[in-house]
């Protein structure tokens, strides 16, 4: 930990360091604190997190992120809920310390009980911020006879299972929980409850909703280890779901080109794809990405069909995305009408001076 001052030597505050990172600097007091001082508030904020994201859990959901970083005033840290199962992210070097970990373990056990913590590194995050290999080892267990490697979550009255030591993000997507309802709603209120596409679907997030309530649903994806788990999501859920449900392994782009050149149609297409631009060099070619999907898009939908399309890339902005899937109705000929403009789940609060917390951009449209 650093004081922070500015050009004229005034205090700022103090800030978490990280000697190796592109943020040197993560602020975490507008006064000058000691180590114990911000593990009480780091104790605090956490909990306090938590209490936040209590309303959001009931019997149909079980799972949530219960702190965003910079969102709930903790840089780096990030902890999510999927059921008795709490997965802890410290992304900053700041925070990997003994002592952070123990805060985070004793405000996570006493607010929540869960039955299992475990630490999962980013990867990339990790090499970045020079991070040391976490223990392998939960940081705490409920019984030595319980165990962290499988388990399963509820949202929105579906089951999904979670395996903590693989997937993407700390195992599954949590910020689109809203979505899901919305693209399911959307698609029985307009009546496009024929055949749904769902592109990038990963392990069935939106496929399973959509078939709640359309007939047939096809989810495409490259990982044939997140189609595995989709399956199994699906298998869990067949007493809620009649429908008939396909899995398709492949790359996107090239089946949406091959699909829609056959004249294949779909009543719904949800648009779900991976952060196209990680940097601001990358937005123009996640622009044109972008653009491609949403113009095989248009091209396969029925009149007066749905097109839920997301970006998770936080450089794409809402100007953006209007602008590639606007520029894609002119090139096939379709007029576009904006039902709704979405974001992330509550659990992932927008706080209005951190632009980067509105990273998750969903458009909800009817094509004419």
């Amino acid at each position: 930990m650093l004081p922070v001052a500015d050009g004229r030597g005034l205090l700022l505050g103090t800030a978490l360091y990280s000697p190796s990172s592109q943020i040197a600097l993560r602020m975490v007091s507008r006064e000058a604190i000691g180590e114990q001082d911000w593990l009480k508030q780091l104790d605090a904020r956490l909990r306090a997190s938590i209490a936040r994201r209590r309303p959001l859990l009931n019997e149909e959901t079980n799972a949530c992120r219960l702190c965003f970083s910079e969102a709930d005033e903790l840089p780096g840290l990030v902890a999510d809920k999927y059921g008795h199962l709490v997965i802890l992210q410290l992304l900053a070097k700041g925070l990997d310390s003994n002592a952070v970990r123990e805060t985070c373990v004793r405000v996570l056990r006493e607010e929540l009980m869960p039955a299992a913590i475990v630490e999962r590194p980013d990867p990339r995050v990790r090499e970045l911020e020079g991070l040391a290999a976490p223990s392998s080892e939960p940081l705490w267990l409920a019984a030595q006879t319980s165990t962290a490697s499988e388990t399963q979550f509820r949202l929105n009255g579906l089951t999904f299972h979670f395996d903590p030591n693989a997937g993407q993000k700390t195992g599954a997507f949590l910020d689109q929980r809203s979505n899901y309802v919305a693209a399911r709603n959307w698609a029985q209120q307009l009546g496009t409850t024929g055949h749904a596409l769902d592109v990038c679907c990963y392990q069935g997030g939106f496929s399973l909703h959509l078939a709640e309530v359309c007939d047939q649903v096809t989810g495409i994806d490259a990982s044939r280890t997140s189609l595995e788990v989709a399956e199994r999501n699906l298998a869990s859920n067949r007493e809620r779901i009649k429908a008939e449900v396909d899995w398709v392994e492949g790359d996107a782009f090239q089946i949406m080109r091959d699909w829609s050149d056959a004249g294949q149609r779909f009543d719904s297409i949800v648009l779900d794809p991976p952060a196209f631009a990680k940097s601001l060099r990358a937005v123009e070619g996640a622009l044109r990405g972008y653009k491609e999907l949403n113009l095989r898009a248009l091209k396969m939908l029925r009149p007066d069909g749905l097109l839920v399309t997301c970006s998770c890339s936080h450089h794409v902005g809402w100007k953006d995305l209007l602008g590639a899937v606007a520029s894609a109705a002119a090139d096939a000929n379709r007029r576009v009408r904006l039902l709704e403009r979405r974001g992330a789940a509550l659990d992932h609060p927008v706080v209005l001076n951190l632009p980067e917390t509105e990273y998750l951009k969903c458009l909800v449209l009817q094509v004419e």
